[in-house]
């Protein structure tokens, strides 16, 4: 019995074995600040989610598709299995304990959402520091940092996850909140679709009672504001006191900008991705605000037909 009382203490006082979260990490690097994080040799999985990965990408870097972490054409906003995730983030390299960065290739501020979806997915497995590259791939090599074309295999890891619907929300969820009155909408397309003229995969309209706050509104020039702004345009909305605050798109991909934005930048709690978004809530028969009338949305159909043919 000593024995073994001694070895547990022995074993309460020996340092952790799980990675440590860098100092200075924040949600949000900048391309000097992820090149410094590399060059300290710390261990930190770099991810490229768009892009053309063989024709540059950070040295030692692994790429991932982004198609890997959508539903299907329907409901590209759809979740899929967990086991999907895990055999997509195990084939990559990634682990829950070590800290990972999103890259998107940096073509425009929409192609962000690709790597805050993909973030909000790792995030929502148990992946404990995450982070976006500010400007993608486009600003590191606008910086003038090293740019590999070698491509590898990563090593494969033993991830194993754990869903947390912390930020999630359902349809079901949704049209319960829309009832209840009890929560913040945020509509975060642009403000065409908002008001109904505009559409793709989901009927035009938005939710009934939400509000617009468009993705680029988080944006100066290619770049992400910071968090400080990010609580400023919260404030400036009101969202900094709302009960629960939704971030919904079309498929869910500009939401998730909002979400990151609001959530992890602004710390805007009990913020939550409306993952489906329009594409399922449409669908599923729900009344919209800001929908043409039959007459109308058959003459927007006409002409977007018509537009296509020339």
């Amino acid at each position: 019995m000593l024995r073994q009382t001694a070895l547990t203490l022995t074993l309460a006082t020996l340092p952790t074995l799980a990675f440590a979260t860098p100092q200075g990490w924040s949600p949000l690097l900048e391309p000097d600040q992820l090149a410094a994080y590399l060059d300290s040799n710390q261990d930190i999985r770099v991810i490229h989610v768009t892009g053309e990965f063989a024709e540059g990408h950070i040295p030692g870097a692994a790429f991932s598709p982004y198609a890997e972490w959508r539903g299907g054409p329907n409901n590209p906003g759809a979740l899929r299995a967990e086991l999907d995730y895990e055999m997509e983030a195990t084939r990559v390299g990634i682990e829950v304990d070590v800290p990972t960065v999103i890259v998107h290739a940096g073509t425009n501020p929409s192609d962000m959402g690709a790597a805050a979806r993909v973030y909000w997915t790792l995030k929502s497995l148990g992946v404990q520091d995450l982070a976006l590259l500010n400007g993608g791939f486009a600003a590191w090599a606008q910086a003038g940092l090293p740019v590999s074309t070698e491509v590898t295999e990563p090593a494969i890891s033993d991830f194993v996850g754990e869903w947390s619907d912390e930020w999630y929300i359902s349809t079901a969820e949704v049209a319960e909140l829309v009832e209840s009155g009890d929560a913040r909408l945020v509509d975060s397309r642009p403000e065409g679709f908002f008001q109904g003229l505009t559409w793709s995969i989901a009927r035009p309209g938005t939710v009934r009672g939400a509000e617009n706050l468009e993705f680029s509104d988080f944006f100066e020039g290619n770049r992400m504001v910071d968090a400080n702004r990010a609580r400023e345009i919260a404030a400036q909305q009101g969202l900094d006191e709302a009960p629960v605050t939704v971030s919904f798109c079309n498929t869910g991909h500009w939401a998730a900008l909002n979400w990151f934005a609001l959530h992890e930048l602004a710390q805007v709690e009990n913020t939550r991705l409306y993952a489906e978004s329009m594409a399922e809530y449409a669908e599923s028969g729900n009344s919209l605000d800001n929908e043409p009338s039959r007459i109308a949305y058959l003459w927007m159909s006409t002409k977007r037909w018509v537009d296509g043919l020339f």
